[in-house]
């Protein structure tokens, strides 16, 4: 690998010529491009008349992580993950958390110039039994996600999304193709929200949640962070939860995560622990079995807790598996099945 500010395009699938223009087909946003623009992304142009991708083979950088990180609960638990993304993203969140890549062009930060085989080979080498693809939305990248991820799969290697989930149906099956597990970024249960701090809609992500759950062997867990004033409503979180448990059934995790001011939201406070501990107990009364709070210190909402009886099955410290009593996916105490992958 070597470190560069600037690679050549690699030609890019899921677009269509239209009165001129090349038209992204990759996710919701069909963004139109005229010759030598970019789209809402920053990295899929029209070069010469034909979508490219800037983003392949240029990750911005590497990192190892637990699984727990991503955040996976009931994903090989206690796991190493070599995790990546790029520059750019097809949301807009005004939230975001990795705005100074997700919001950078490509030529704008330092990249790392990285094939397939070497992504592969650092994985491998650094005892990491997975692949994430994330930081940004790694759907805009998604030509390098399969020939990645395909090669990863035949190393022996598993992998999994970190995404929003804003995709098309055109490109929704090849990009997650070999993907294994996915973590789904549900941002609010309300179109209202996507559509002013997200620049989004609410429905494709919905439509992906559904499709990753009726129609793959996908291990699909979902994140909402919760934004004070703004996402966090009782009714809201309610909604969000009955919706889960009706569609993609109670055994789904989901996972409720603290805001911190960032980006161009640095004047709202920090999520309040009582907000997450209360939208916890609101989505077990709704009948979700494995709920959990994250970006704080919760040992409770951390933890794995048996459906069946209510033994305790797998204890965490913010990231890190402590003690993890399952016995062939099972509870040892009553027997009960827990859904993921074990």
């Amino acid at each position: 690998m070597k470190i560069e500010a600037e690679g050549a395009p690699h030609p890019a699938l899921w677009w269509r010529e239209e009165n001129g223009r090349v038209v992204c087909t990759l996710c919701p946003r069909f963004c139109s491009l005229r010759e030598g623009q970019a789209g809402f992304c920053f990295i899929r142009k029209n070069v010469g008349g034909a979508l490219v991708s800037l983003g392949y083979g240029r990750p911005t950088g590497f990192g190892i992580d637990p699984v727990e990180k991503k955040p996976l609960n009931h994903f090989l638990p206690g796991t190493s993950i070599l995790s990546f993304g790029t520059a750019g993203c097809n949301l807009g969140c005004k939230f975001c958390q990795n705005w100074t890549t997700t919001k950078a062009k490509a030529d704008a930060v330092r990249t790392v110039r990285a094939s397939p085989e070497d992504v592969v080979r650092i994985a491998i080498a650094e005892d990491c039994v997975s692949i994430a693809y994330t930081y940004n939305d790694p759907v805009i990248f998604g030509e390098f996600v399969i020939d990645v991820s395909r090669l990863a799969r035949g190393a022996g290697l598993k992998n999994v999304m970190v995404t929003a989930g804003y995709i098309t149906d055109e490109a929704r099956a090849d990009v997650f193709r070999f993907i294994d597990a996915a973590n789904v970024d549900l941002k609010a249960f309300d179109d209202a929200f996507y559509q002013k701090y997200s620049l989004a809609r609410i429905e494709p992500v919905k439509e992906t949640l559904l499709w990753l759950r009726n129609e793959t062997e996908i291990w699909i867990e979902i994140t909402t962070l919760l934004i004070p004033g703004l996402n966090d409503s009782p009714e809201e979180i309610r909604a969000e939860c009955a919706w889960i448990r009706e569609t993609l059934g109670a055994g789904t995790p989901l996972h409720f995560t603290a805001f911190h001011p960032d980006y161009r939201m640095k004047d709202l406070p920090r999520t309040p622990h009582a907000t997450l501990r209360h939208a916890r107990s609101i989505a077990k009364e709704e009948g979700l079995d494995f709920v959990y709070i994250g970006n704080v210190s919760d040992a409770e909402g951390q933890t794995t807790f048996c459906p069946g009886c209510g033994a305790v099955l797998i204890e965490r410290d913010w990231h890190s598996v402590r003690r993890n009593r399952l016995r062939g996916g099972a509870c040892p105490d009553c027997g009960a099945r827990i859904p993921g992958v074990w």
